[in-house]
């Protein structure tokens, strides 16, 4: 039995994925956090543990009186902090798993490289949609084509998603502040949830989308040299909030508001006032282009829709996937790497079968 600690075992994203494991046969799931109340709560509900971890307060005391084998690290924003929790792991000899869609957070996790490799233990940093899935999409896809050229690429959220201040807070830290990616070859200044545009998905209709800052952006150049171009988006379902988050984006612009991540709460209370008018599906779509076998062009597009609330899971599979690979000894990795390259596109698009989200490829 391997001892599964799950930080932040009962939020939003951790409550899911603590459902999954918990009756996993070689698992034993922890259930933690700071509040004591809540992860008994949960722990009573599906057989668990319960414990309280804090960490920003004796973290590596907690992990040594708990051992745990494996743990998920679910608490972000990631975009604030720094590897302790990685680093603490690596000290009890337990493996680390996060969910961080952080950009430098993810792309400077190898940093930890040597230690885990030292200590025996796999260290993984964004274990979610991105860059997970999205590099899954592209290392299946890319061997059709003789040159692949560009990524555009993004995700568009249901207004009734369950969301929460950690969530929000992140998309808020780099909203109407300048980033790089790639474009035409060249590393170019975009900014965050500007370049306004709208795209129709399937079965949900038209939805406005902003530029979005992911670790891709700082990952896919080095892993893909071929690209010359890539563009991930993010969006949401009521066009009247994207635009006023727009129109917010350009007071950081032009320097009268330094970030929006304080108003974090205050902008997440406000957006919940409005979920009758939305509904709970969420898309993502990837087009990859370049060209084929003769030089031709080529474009493929893939495209994911999810309803009923189930958007939210997807970023939650890579952790349960790899979290039983570790418990049933088939995954062998040791060291400090991105979620990249771990887990193939057939593999998490099983693992959604039970959720009520359908794709197509064209």
């Amino acid at each position: 039995m391997k001892r599964v600690l799950v930080i932040g075992g009962y939020g939003n994203f951790g409550r899911f994925i603590s459902r999954s494991l918990a009756n996993h046969e070689n698992i034993k799931l922890i259930i933690a956090g700071r509040s004591l109340n809540k992860a008994q709560s949960l722990a009573d509900e599906i057989n668990a543990e319960a414990a309280i971890v804090d960490i920003h307060n004796n973290l590596a005391e907690r992990l040594h009186e708990i051992r745990p084998d494996i743990v998920i690290h679910t608490s972000g924003p990631f975009q604030s902090q720094g590897y302790d929790v990685a680093e603490a792991c690596i000290t009890c000899g337990a493996h680390y798993i996060d969910l961080a869609d952080a950009r430098e957070f993810v792309a400077g996790i190898d940093s930890l490289d040597d230690q885990a490799k030292q200590a025996g233990v796999l260290v993984v940093s964004g274990a979610s949609s991105v860059p997970c899935l999205t590099s899954a999409l592209v290392d299946h896809y890319r061997h059709q084509f003789s040159e692949l050229q560009t990524l555009n690429y993004g995700i568009t959220t249901a207004q009734k998603t369950t969301r929460g201040v950690a969530t929000t807070a992140a998309i808020l830290s780099y909203t109407g502040k300048p980033f790089k990616t790639l474009i035409k070859g060249t590393e170019q200044d975009i900014y965050g949830w500007q370049d306004l545009q709208a795209r129709k998905y399937p079965n949900l209709g038209w939805r406005l989308l902003g530029n979005c800052n992911v670790p891709d952006l700082e990952l896919f150049p080095k892993i893909y040299p071929e690209l010359k171009t890539i563009r991930f988006y993010a969006g949401l379902e009521l066009p009247f909030i994207h635009v006023t988050l727009w129109a917010l984006s350009w007071l950081v612009r032009i320097g009268l508001v330094n970030s929006l991540e304080p108003s974090a709460a205050l902008l997440l209370r406000l957006s919940f006032l409005f979920d009758w008018l939305g509904s709970a599906n969420s898309g993502f779509h990837m087009e990859l282009t370049g060209k084929d076998e003769k030089g031709e062009n080529k474009t493929i597009r893939f495209e994911l829709t999810a309803r009923g609330g189930d958007g939210p899971f997807i970023p939650c599979m890579p952790a349960i996937l790899l979290t039983k690979k570790l418990a049933n000894n088939d995954l062998e990795d040791k060291g400090a790497k991105p979620c990249v390259g771990i887990i193939t596109r057939n593999e998490y698009l099983e693992a959604l079968g039970e959720l009520d989200i359908s794709w197509a490829e064209h």
